[in-house]
């Protein structure tokens, strides 16, 4: 039982692959970026995420002029692949080095398939003091045994959030993995517009015009070292923190205004799919009982 624990939900001690996970997070958003230049908009940044795979994560197709490319970070490779409708294939090695050196050969590898792009804003979104990717030479660990387990994890998280995904009849978001802040998420909709957000960015106007109920799986960070499954409501119905969820590891973080559950604590219970099911069901109902959501139209 411990040994298929450990093949199908890893270990990710924090510590040990904190570097690997900060150069990966900055790659991924050199990669998730492009998408951000060359996708047509969609509605809560949809058009920008990436997308768990049988090897890693996907950009999915991108258009430029008349044909399409994607690229794939292949983490039992570990190369990152990309492929274009005319046949041309470049790949880069994920090894270590800086996010300089990566951000400089991934724009010739695309200029090599024949893609030109120009990332208007070439610096990281979301972390504290972002360095332009052509200048972060601090970025550059890769440990392929951790963003291999990092990658095994998601997987198993992607599997279980599409089966929570599939009982809600209402609008939800795919499960995509978001390269600003780093986790994969799902996202179910009320179907009433959120309230208005003065002073906010366009990333959070556009990103929660509605309200929504999200949870996801995220490594961590400075803030809380430790991988997690997380939910919260946006806007929070009052009591919301209160709320009696499942299972019983799980709890509410105050500094982070939102529902965890430690991964340890789900790879080390009984069943570890259910342990994530019940927590993302159990913070559901409570956001959406006190919110109001009209459950009978959105749950049949």
């Amino acid at each position: 039982m411990a040994e298929n624990v450990e093949q199908t939900w890893p270990a990710l001690p924090f510590e040990q692959w904190n570097d690997t996970r900060n150069t990966l997070h900055m790659w991924t958003q050199i990669v998730g970026k492009t998408r951000l230049e060359l996708c047509p908009e969609e509605n809560h940044w949809w058009q920008v995420t990436l997308y768990v795979t049988p090897r890693g994560l996907t950009t999915s197709p991108m258009p430029y002029g008349n044909l399409i490319f994607d690229a794939e970070f292949d983490f039992i490779a570990h190369v990152l692949r990309i492929r274009s409708s005319t046949g041309k294939i470049q790949t880069l090695a994920l090894a270590p080095r800086t996010v300089a050196d990566f951000y400089a050969e991934y724009l010739q590898a695309l200029r090599d398939i024949g893609v030109s792009v120009s990332l208007r804003h070439p610096r990281p979104d979301e972390v504290s003091d972002p360095v332009p990717f052509a200048e972060d030479r601090v970025h550059s660990s890769y440990d392929p045994d951790a963003a291999h387990r990092f990658w095994v994890a998601l997987v198993n998280a992607d599997r279980v959030m599409k089966r929570f995904r599939g009982r809600f009849s209402g609008k939800s978001s795919p499960v995509h993995f978001f390269w600003g802040s780093f986790d994969l998420a799902v996202t179910r909709f009320s179907g009433r517009l959120g309230p208005s957000r003065p002073g906010a960015d366009p990333i959070t106007r556009k990103a929660y015009s509605h309200e929504v109920i999200s949870g996801g799986f995220w490594p961590g960070d400075a803030r809380f070292p430790h991988a997690a499954f997380y939910a919260y409501a946006a806007p929070a119905p009052a009591g919301f923190e209160k709320g009696v969820v499942r299972p019983e590891a799980a709890f509410y973080s105050q500094e982070l205004g939102e529902f965890l559950l430690k991964y340890d604590d789900v790879r080390t219970s009984r069943s570890p799919d259910d342990a994530v099911m019940n927590f993302l069901q159990s913070t559901y109902e409570a956001g959406a009982r006190l919110g109001g959501w009209d459950r009978a139209a959105l749950e049949s």
